[in-house]
């Protein structure tokens, strides 16, 4: 199984959407696809969040995403 990294999930989001710049894909498809790009990295967000205000270190997992 392939991790989701920051640096794959932009690579992946704007191979998708270029399509939509082209007009080769409908706007609610390419609106579909970028809100799912949202919630993974509003997901991430939270959790950042819950650690900073739990006093906890940062997951493997959040440093992980964001750094490979």
């Amino acid at each position: 199984m392939r991790y989701l990294s920051a640096k794959a999930l932009k690579a992946a989001l704007w191979e998708t959407l270029n399509p939509a710049q082209d007009d080769l894909m409908d706007s609610a498809r390419a609106d579909a696809i970028a809100s799912q790009a949202r919630e993974i990295l509003r997901t991430t967000n939270t959790q950042l969040r819950v650690a900073q205000q739990a006093k906890r270190p940062v997951s493997a997992e959040v440093i992980t995403f964001s750094e490979t």
